[in-house]
C-alpha cells in the first residue's frame, strides 16, 4: 500500500466543514417557529442536530483514520445485515411509520433508517464485486446481471416501506459505479430504458405517485392538495432575489412550507440568503464532488477507487434530487440535501461515509 500523506484532502474537509456550518445555522432558521409551536423550544431542532453532527463527526474522524481497504473485508456482511433490518423494518409494530413510510426502527423520536445504511453498504460491496470481477463485467450474464439482482432486491424492499427516494438515490450511485466498473453502455442502457419502464409501473400502481407527477406538471391544478409544496417551494425561493430577505426572515417557515427544516430546507436558504447563498451552496457541493472525483481518479486501487465514486455519487446524486425538486424540475420525492437538512440516520450516515473518502484521498498516488 502506498504510503499515506499525512493529512486527508484539505479541500474536502473545507468543503464538508462549510456544508455542515452552514446547515446547523439553516436548520436553526427553518425550523425555529415550528419547533417552539410543537415543542415550546425554538432550539429543539437545532440541538438535536448538534449532537447528530457531533456523532457524525466523531464517526468520520474515526473512518478518516482507518484503512480504507478494511470496508472490503466487512462488504458482505453489512450488506447482509443490511438486509436484514430492511427485512425488519417492514414489520408491523416494529417497523415505525414516519410520513407515510415504514423506514424507521427505533423507540420514541430517536431511530434508525435502514436505507439509509442500505446506500452505503450496497456501493461498498459493488466497489468489492467489481474490483474482484473487472474481467467479467463485459458479460451481462456473468459480471453485470450479479449485482443487478442484487441492488434489484433491495431496492424493491426499500420500496415496500415505501421510499421511492431512497431507493432512487443508492441505484443512482450503484449505477454510476458500475459505470465506471467498465460496464458496457448497451447494457447500461437496455437497463435504463427497463428501468424507465418499472418506473412507469410504479407510478401507476400508486395514486398518490401519480399525483405527484400531474402535480410537476402543473401544481395549479391541485394548489392545495398535491401541487401545495411545489408552489410553496417556489414562493420561498422567487421572493429571495440576489440578496434574500435576511437570515431568520423568512416568511414561507410560518407553517406555509411543510417540512422547512427537511426536504425544502433549500427553498429556506433561497428565500433568506438569495440566488448568491444559494449559489453558494451548490458551489461548495461541486467542490466537494470535484475533489472526490478526483480522489477516485488517483486512489491506489480499483477498490478504492470505485468505493470514492459510489460515495461521492451518493451526495452527487442525492443534491440533485433534492434541489431538482425544490426548484420544481422533478416531482417530490422526499429526499433531504446532504450535510444541510435536519436528520440523524442520515447526517450520521453520510459523515461516516465522507470519512472514507477522505481516507481514500489519503493514498492518492
Amino acid at each position: 500500500m502506498t504510503k499515506a500523506r499525512t493529512a486527508p484532502d484539505v479541500w474536502m474537509i473545507g468543503s464538508i466543514a462549510l456544508i455542515l456550518a452552514i446547515g446547523l445555522v439553516m436548520v436553526y432558521s427553518a425550523s425555529a417557529v415550528l419547533a417552539f409551536h410543537e415543542f415550546g423550544d425554538s432550539f429543539y431542532y437545532l440541538k438535536r442536530q448538534l449532537l447528530f453532527a457531533a456523532l457524525g463527526i466523531g464517526a468520520m474522524t474515526f473512518t478518516a483514520n482507518t484503512g480504507y481497504w478494511v470496508w472490503r473485508k466487512t462488504a458482505m456482511a453489512g450488506l447482509l445485515i443490511c438486509f436484514g433490518l430492511l427485512l425488519i423494518v417492514l414489520i408491523p409494530g416494529i417497523g415505525v411509520v414516519r410520513g407515510g413510510a415504514r423506514s424507521w426502527l427505533g423507540i420514541s423520536s430517536f431511530g434508525i433508517q435502514p436505507s439509509e445504511f442500505m446506500k452505503l453498504a450496497m456501493v461498498i460491496f459493488l466497489a468489492r464485486y467489481l474490483s474482484d470481477k473487472q474481467q467479467a463485467i463485459m458479460s451481462f450474464t456473468k459480471g453485470l446481471l450479479p449485482p443487478l439482482a442484487i441492488m434489484g432486491t433491495a431496492f424493491g424492499l426499500i420500496m415496500l416501506q415505501p421510499d421511492l427516494g431512497t431507493g432512487a438515490v443508492m441505484v443512482g450511485a450503484s449505477l454510476l459505479v458500475l459505470y465506471t466498473s467498465g460496464a458496457r453502455l448497451a447494457h447500461l442502457g437496455s437497463l435504463a430504458m427497463v428501468g424507465a419502464a418499472g418506473l412507469v409501473g410504479l407510478i401507476l400502481a400508486a395514486p398518490y405517485r401519480l399525483q405527484r407527477i400531474t402535480a410537476f406538471l402543473d401544481p395549479w391544478q391541485d394548489p392545495l392538495g398535491a401541487g401545495y409544496q411545489a408552489i410553496q417551494s417556489l414562493y420561498a425561493i422567487g421572493p429571495g432575489g440576489l440578496i434574500g430577505l435576511g437570515l431568520g426572515m423568512s416568511r414561507q417557515k410560518y407553517n406555509y412550507l411543510p417540512e422547512p427544516q427537511t426536504d425544502f430546507i433549500f427553498s429556506i436558504v433561497s428565500e433568506e440568503l438569495g440566488f448568491i447563498g444559494g449559489a453558494a451552496v451548490i458551489l461548495l457541493f461541486l467542490v466537494l464532488v470535484w475533489r472526490g472525483l478526483r480522489t477516485a481518479i488517483l486512489a491506489p486501487d480499483s477498490f478504492g477507487s470505485l468505493l470514492a465514486v459510489g460515495i461521492i455519487g451518493i451526495v452527487a446524486v442525492q443534491v440533485f434530487i433534492n434541489i431538482g425538486v425544490v426548484i420544481g424540475m422533478l416531482p417530490v420525492t422526499g429526499i433531504t440535501l446532504p450535510l444541510v437538512s435536519y436528520g440523524g440516520s442520515s447526517l450520521t450516515l453520510l459523515l461516516t461515509a465522507l470519512g472514507i473518502l477522505l481516507n481514500i484521498s489519503r493514498y492518492s498516488r
